[in-house]
């Protein structure tokens, strides 16, 4: 099988390293596969994503510099339902902020009112 930018091909991990990871590829060819292109959300240690002998399933997206593919996991196109948690968690913290922030905003202006001599009708 010929690899090709924008595909979708299954690899093994042969290194892991600090900043990513080199893949062989079904066909022999060798991809690289970096820290930032392993998952939507923050990775700090990548032994925690991966090991070597690992297959993952990856997209190609590019070549470097050195001749190899460059590899995404990020890219494949599902949604997974760990995204939709986070989306879910966010809107319900800033929903919260919110309704704090408006409370306290309130709750400080009344305050500066009351020093101020400044009645509500």
């Amino acid at each position: 099988m010929s690899a090709k930018v924008g595909n979708i091909v299954e690899g093994k991990i042969t290194a892991v390293m600090k900043f990513g990871a080199h893949v062989e590829l079904e066909g022999g060819e060798q991809g690289f596969l970096h820290i930032s292109k392993i998952s939507k959300s923050y990775v700090k240690n990548i032994n925690d994503h991966l090991n070597v002998g690992q297959k993952v399933k990856v997209k190609i997206v590019g070549t470097t510099r050195d001749g190899k593919w460059e590899l995404s996991i990020k890219d494949l196109g599902e949604s997974g339902t760990d995204d939709q948690n986070l989306d879910k968690d966010f809107e319900r913290k800033l929903s919260k902020f919110l309704k704090d922030s408006s409370r306290k905003i309130s709750d400080y202006r009344r305050r500066l009112d009351k020093k101020r001599g400044i009645k509500k009708r």
